[in-house]
């Protein structure tokens, strides 16, 4: 697994403040979310059919208004969570992103094509009326956009909680076919659609809105059925994707405050799902419930992405330790480097040379230059290995026993070979030159 350096910066501020500003941004951000990914799919279905529908086409232009308002707060509110994310999850984040590349990189212009073609389709309304399988078809290629992009935030959120594949990863398919990248983008379509839904019963179904002057054949109690047949539906579906994601998700993350955040949020939509199909069930919905149903389902929501963070903190808990601790080993081995850095150039400046210095630290309490005090002295050991300094450095790398009066001399390879070639150089050269 590999296990890159951390930044050694301090976080801005504590991070247990960090992670609930990260969930509650994320909620926020979602929201809009899934109205714009949501409202744009609704949108196309509803002009589609109103090709034999007349009301269903004024519906979806009437619902088409929100969808760039929806856009615009979703563009907003996903700053925040994508810079707390980066605080963080700073490696783990940038990895997925590389290693996802081009995807990523082109999320960037498929996001402006994607609201040009909200706005154009907008506003082409009474333009295209005699075209509109061409204004359809301009909203089927948005919808198809909105479609691809949480692809690969999906793919990416999930890449960055497992570093254990990172090397099997090569683009955006790869990532793909990790756990619960895809049972994942299917729970989100549904909350998508359904939130959509349920915004739709209050939209249309209150009192401002003036369904009589917009629609021949729409009531208001006939939209609030429509929206919540919708919903229900869809919240059946959701009741076996989020399985699917629990169930493919790696164990390691799985620990009981996570399972406890999810099985409460499954809990709470329970009988928000019975709400909705009690408001179906009378003959005119008048959408009292609404409020309760939003009230469980925004708790369903907060429950959710609190055990989704909580998994996230507990897949990396141990990789991250790994990379404090490198990173910790990294700054030690700075400090020392720069310190010897430090010591050498003043040393040079008094004319002692690196291999000097490190004889007489770490050699010289053995070895002398002209008399032996444990090993044998520096003008023996010239002779020896005359003209031969990386023999020096074999030697002390995995010393042997020659002298059966003397120590076993123990190794040094923890110097490095290019420490132990300037030692074996300052003693070839000091054991060589004439007795002053």
């Amino acid at each position: 697994m590999p296990v890159p350096r951390d930044i050694p910066l301090p976080l801005p501020a504590n991070p247990h403040l960090l992670e609930l500003l990260l969930v509650v941004a994320f909620i926020a951000h979602i929201l809009f979310v899934n109205l714009m990914v949501g409202g744009s799919i609704l949108v196309l279905a509803f002009e589609i059919r109103g090709l034999k529908d007349p009301d269903y086409d004024r519906l979806a232009r009437a619902l088409a208004t929100t969808l760039t308002v929806n856009k615009s707060l979703a563009v907003v509110l996903g700053v925040a969570p994508l810079l707390l994310i980066n605080l963080l999850y700073t490696i783990h984040f940038y990895t997925a992103n590389a290693l996802t590349g081009m995807a990523w990189i082109l999320l960037v212009p498929t996001i402006a094509v994607a609201f040009l073609l909200l706005y154009l389709h907008k506003y082409t309304w009474d333009r295209f009326s005699n075209l509109k399988l061409t204004h359809i078809s301009i909203q089927g290629i948005a919808v198809a956009l909105f479609l691809a992009i949480p692809l690969v935030f999906l793919a990416n959120v999930n890449l960055m909680m497992f570093p254990e594949r990172w090397t099997q990863v090569h683009g955006l398919l790869s990532a793909l076919a990790l756990p619960s990248v895809l049972p994942r983008y299917l729970h989100f379509l549904c909350a998508s659609l359904i939130l959509t839904s349920l915004f739709g019963v209050g939209y249309f179904g209150r009192a401002g809105f003036p369904v009589e002057r917009t629609f021949q054949s729409l009531t208001r109690p006939r939209l609030r059925r429509a929206f919540y047949a919708i919903a229900f539906v869809v919240s059946l579906a959701q009741f076996i994707a989020g399985p699917l994601v629990l169930f493919t998700l790696p164990s390691k993350g799985l620990a009981a405050p996570v399972l406890l955040a999810i099985f409460t949020g499954v809990i709470l939509a329970v009988p928000a799902v019975w709400m909705i199909w009690k408001e179906l069930s009378m003959e005119a919905p008048d959408g009292k419930r609404l409020p309760i149903i939003a009230g469980l389902l925004a708790l369903t929501v907060l429950c959710m992405a609190s055990g989704r963070h909580m998994y996230r903190g507990v897949a990396l808990a141990e990789h991250k330790r790994d990379m404090r601790v490198a990173t910790e080993r990294w700054a030690e081995d700075s400090a020392q480097a720069a310190y010897e850095k430090s010591l050498g150039q003043e040393r040079a400046a008094q004319g002692i040379a690196p291999g000097q210095a490190l004889f007489q630290s770490t050699c010289s309490a053995c070895h002398g230059v002209d008399r032996r005090i444990v090993g044998p002295p520096l003008t023996e050991i010239a002779h020896i290995y005359a003209g031969n300094p990386d023999g020096i450095v074999t030697w002390a790398r995995a010393p042997g026993k020659k002298r059966p009066d003397a120590p076993q001399m123990p190794a040094f390879a923890s110097l490095g070979d290019p420490k132990l070639r300037q030692i074996a150089e300052y003693m070839l050269e000091t054991g060589a030159a004439p007795p002053k």
